[in-house]
């Protein structure tokens, strides 16, 4: 991975897009937030990672204002986010869902084309298909914009909806597990136009499960356990051993890497415990031969 393109500096004076005040979301007897306090702010990367479970989904639900908290309020520069007409909301913020799913077989450009939806009756001149022609080409779907939907990769389909969703034109980008399904070079490209929209003043809410992307392309990265804020700030604040370790509930390392000197988060997987299991092993061998060598 190569190094991310240097963050434009974001300050304190800049007022935030969106926030939340005491956020609280119930499903029954569960509690899926719980008291969250968050501003998403032009010009940055927010990166929002936790185990299964936490409330990431949920969160991403509340900002795109597709859900109303039970308790706490969320607002657009001020303005509860019930209030805003779905029509202004849908040239405020996109939204990038974690399933890629299209009812009917439409040709890619078409998928992406239905972006442009939100301004048809806005009154706000466009031209349409020069907006398209930037989105295909920044998702590089380009090559598949004969293609129909229902033939695609599951790359090839989140890479089409990341398109529709550049389409969209909008000021927020909201983006659940948008790599999931990616090769390593598209999820560069990905992140890099993420940062891109960024640095030109818009904002970017991403959830991510790689810890390691979330180190790299991340201006403040938000830890979510049990639907609760655990930690918020940039990364090399937030992403520590001891919270990462305790949040998921399994070791994990967090280095520099040798040659960028980025931060490197390293979950201990099998592979690691059965190094480390071999080598005790092994220890306690050497040992008993030793022992039973010594003529005492």
């Amino acid at each position: 991975m190569s190094a991310r393109p240097t963050a434009q500096p974001t300050t304190t004076t800049r007022p935030a897009l969106l926030t939340l005040t005491g956020v609280r979301v119930t499903a029954g007897d569960a509690v899926l937030l719980d008291g969250v306090d968050l501003e998403v702010r032009p010009g940055e990367v927010l990166v929002v990672v936790g185990p299964n479970g936490a409330g990431k989904s949920t969160l991403v639900s509340v900002l795109a204002g597709d859900r109303a908290p039970d308790g706490g309020e969320a607002a657009w520069t001020g303005t509860p986010l019930g209030a805003v007409r779905p029509a202004e909301l849908a040239r405020l913020r996109a939204v990038l869902l974690q399933e890629n799913q299209v009812s009917f077989p439409f040709r890619v450009i078409d998928v992406v084309r239905m972006g442009r939806a939100p301004w048809q009756a806005s009154g706000t001149p466009a031209d349409d298909d020069a907006v398209v022609a930037r989105a295909l080409a920044a998702a590089d779907v380009v090559g598949l914009a004969e293609r129909r939907f229902p033939t695609l990769s599951g790359g090839e389909k989140a890479r089409t909806s990341f398109a529709r969703l550049l389409a969209q034109d909008t000021t927020l980008l909201l983006l659940d597990e948008p790599t999931a399904a990616l090769d390593v070079r598209h999820t560069e490209h990905v992140l890099r136009h993420a940062r891109r929209r960024a640095s030109d003043g818009g904002a970017v809410v991403v959830v991510l499960h790689d810890l390691a992307l979330a180190a790299a392309w991340a201006d403040r990265v938000l830890v979510l356990d049990g639907g609760r804020v655990a930690a918020v700030g940039p990364p090399a604040e937030v992403l520590t051993a001891d919270l990462l370790s305790r949040v998921y509930e399994h070791p994990v390392d967090v280095v520099r890497h040798p040659v960028t000197g980025g931060l490197l988060v390293l979950p201990r997987y099998a592979a690691d415990a059965w190094i480390d299991a071999s080598a005790a092993a092994t220890h306690a061998h050497t040992r008993t031969d030793a022992l039973s060598e010594d003529p005492a």
